[in-house]
This record gives C-alpha cells, sequence and structure tokens, in this order.
C-alpha cells in the first residue's frame, strides 16, 4: 500500500467524530473525499490504512472511532415560540417560528421551548434585548427562579418570581434593571407559570 500522510489521517479521524456528532451516524466513502478533495477510492485506501494501524475500526464498511462513544448525540426537540416581553405585561399569542433541538448533555432533558426576549428589564439577569431564553416547562417555580408568567388576562412577561408577598398575598414578578426601574414590582392575584429560564442563549 501506498504511503499514507499521517496528517491526512489525523485529519480524517477528527472528522469522522465531528460528523459523527453532528449527524448521529458516521460518513460515508464519498462524504470524506469530498470534505478532502479527494477520490472516493483514495478515501476508501486510508480507511482501509488507519484499521491496520489500529486508528480506527473499519470492518465490513462500518466505521468507528475510538472517542466515538464519550460523544453524547441524544439532543431533545425544542420548538421557538415568538417573544416574551421583558417589561410590561403585553398580550402575545404564541408562534411558532421553528422547531430546533437541543443537546440533552449541556440543556437537560426537556421539554423545552425557546423565547426571543424583548426589552431591558432582566438585564441585571443577564437577558438582553434579542437574546434566546430556553424555558423549561414547569409550573411550580421557586423563589428567585426567572419565569415565563401569564396572568389571569393572559398576558405574560418574563421576570424574576419574588414568591408571594406577605401583606397582600399576591406574587411578586420582579423587575432585574436597577438603574432603569429600580424596585419596581408586578404583583398579580394568581401566577400561572408557563416555564422557568434554564438557559440563555447570547444574540452575539
Amino acid at each position: 500500500m501506498r504511503h499514507k500522510d499521517p496528517e491526512l489521517m489525523r485529519q480524517i479521524n477528527t472528522f469522522i467524530g465531528e460528523f459523527y456528532a453532528s449527524h448521529d451516524r458516521t460518513p460515508s466513502t464519498t462524504e470524506i473525499a469530498r470534505k478532502f478533495g479527494i477520490a472516493r477510492s483514495t478515501s476508501q485506501n486510508y480507511l482501509v490504512a488507519m484499521n491496520e494501524r489500529g486508528m480506527l475500526s473499519y470492518t465490513g464498511g462500518v466505521l468507528q472511532v475510538e472517542h466515538m462513544d464519550k460523544i453524547r448525540t441524544e439532543r431533545t426537540k425544542a420548538p421557538l415560540v415568538g417573544s416574551v416581553p421583558c417589561g410590561e405585561l403585553t398580550c402575545e399569542e404564541e408562534n411558532v417560528e421553528c422547531v430546533t433541538t437541543l443537546p440533552t448533555e449541556i440543556f437537560g432533558d426537556g421539554p423545552f421551548y425557546l423565547l426571543h426576549a424583548s426589552g431591558d428589564s432582566m438585564e441585571d439577569e443577564g437577558i438582553e434585548d434579542g437574546d434566546l431564553v430556553v424555558v423549561k416547562m414547569e409550573n411550580s417555580p421557586k423563589k428567585g427562579d426567572l419565569v415565563i408568567a401569564l396572568d389571569a388576562e393572559q398576558r405574560n412577561t418574563l421576570k424574576k418570581y419574588g414568591g408571594i408577598n406577605r401583606k397582600n398575598r399576591k406574587a411578586m414578578l420582579l423587575y432585574c434593571n436597577q438603574d432603569v426601574y429600580g424596585d419596581k414590582v408586578i404583583y398579580v392575584d394568581h401566577l400561572e407559570c408557563q416555564g422557568v429560564v434554564s438557559h440563555v442563549i447570547k444574540r452575539k
């Protein structure tokens, strides 16, 4: 067998692992050839040589690289359902823009949905206008959770849940931008939580 470039072998090995992580399968010899600008037969010869050197397993046309067992491919679906205001309570209709998937290794198990954050009232919590918030469907928030709240008039907002006020027994939704809103609080007679923010995906 002709001499094989060790660096190209390493690159092919890395590509197979990355491809597996993204597509939940290994690439074909044609896809490997296209990636590195080589002939399909050359791609196959490289896989045979790498198998002989113990860099991967290539038996019966089935590829397996050493670090594939460390790659977590489990993902959970999460619809992007429009925007949520980080400000005064407003009427918003749910509008599914698209459905994406989130790796469970990072985000955990759902169910989740995504929202565009709108406004500036949550900046002290690191949520800015245009950010994506990952919301876990949960209707029993703890004090201090960032929640998507819905009141009796079907108005929603993203705020920090401040618990129940001892004097008026109403649920408190806290603004989190001290410079702009100070200690402003929204009181609702009944808090209907549509989810708790688990992660923030920055717009930039």
